[in-house]
């Protein structure tokens, strides 16, 4: 019979193994690494907040959703260039939408927090947190990367190399 001790001994185990694995899952290696303090000295104490820590901006309030000119909009934590303008859609969801990221430039995993299950998407480079992607976006890839803006430079005029 299981008493209380080895109940909550049990319990203790189980949740060390789970954020381990959970550790695990999000250790990737990614080309450009940085410290904590590095992070925080390159970066905004907002980009630092959505970049390094997935935290989301307030909906409506990046100068970035009524951005309409061509170019590429970059990572603002490495530079990497991560999506074109050709892409960008209004979705009246307050974040810069776009329906595809460029070849080889973000990668994808699950996130299961907050109570939900999405796909968050991160900069392949840095592994700066961008925002999630959804499958309500228009034609032709019926998908919608809901960006942060803060996590975005935007490069009017360039293309993708």
């Amino acid at each position: 019979m299981i008493d209380r001790r080895h109940f909550l001994l049990s319990g203790a185990a189980l949740g060390l193994l789970t954020v381990t694995g959970v550790q695990r899952l999000w250790a990737e290696d990614f080309e450009i690494t940085r410290t904590d303090a590095e992070w925080r000295a390159k970066l905004t104490p907002d980009q630092y907040r959505i970049l390094r820590k997935a935290d989301t901006e307030r909906p409506f309030s990046s100068a970035l959703n009524n951005e309409k000119r061509e170019g590429i909009f970059h990572c603002a934590g490495c530079d990497l260039q991560l999506y074109s303008s050709q892409n960008k859609f209004d979705s009246g969801t307050g974040w810069p939408s776009f329906t595809k990221a460029l070849p080889e430039a973000v990668g994808m995993r699950k996130d299961s927090s907050e109570g939900m299950e999405r796909v968050e998407v991160h900069c392949k480079r840095c592994g700066g947190h961008l925002g999630h992607v959804f499958d309500d976006g228009p034609k032709p890839t019926g998908k919608r990367h809901c960006i942060n803006g803060l996590a975005l430079a935007f490069v009017p005029g360039e293309m993708p190399n």
